[in-house]
């Protein structure tokens, strides 16, 4: 569960993250990298991709103010994978996540927390 999110920072089940995360049902990823800072791309999110419980719906956190794009090629991967895929500002990304966490759906969360 989220707990908060501001600019630059996110708890997470208590514990404070300074840097991107991807949110996993039992463990974040913290100190997240991308190719390029501001896109997203398939190769970006190979720890989601090749999870042993793939998730239902994958959240896509493109930053406080959105900067950070999904390229055409993550977008055109994860419909041929039939995996669900939303991308949001962080902190709608946020509430959306929380909200269907509590459904039950298997749900991945991948923040930017910047920009």
């Amino acid at each position: 569960m989220i707990d908060s999110y501001e600019f630059f920072r996110i708890v997470v089940d208590g514990r404070r993250y300074t840097s991107d995360v991807i949110i996993f049902l039992d463990r974040v990823i913290g100190g997240w990298w991308r190719r390029e800072g501001h896109r997203l791309y398939i190769d970006d999110l190979t720890k989601v991709l090749n999870a042993e419980l793939k998730p239902e719906l994958l959240i896509v956190g493109t930053g406080y103010l959105g900067l950070m794009k999904v390229s055409n090629e993550l977008e055109e991967a994860l419909m041929a994978r039939r995996m669900e895929f939303m991308a949001q500002r962080t902190k709608q990304a946020c509430r959306t996540f929380n909200d269907l966490l509590k459904s039950g759906l298997r749900v991945v969360a991948a923040l930017h927390l910047t920009c």
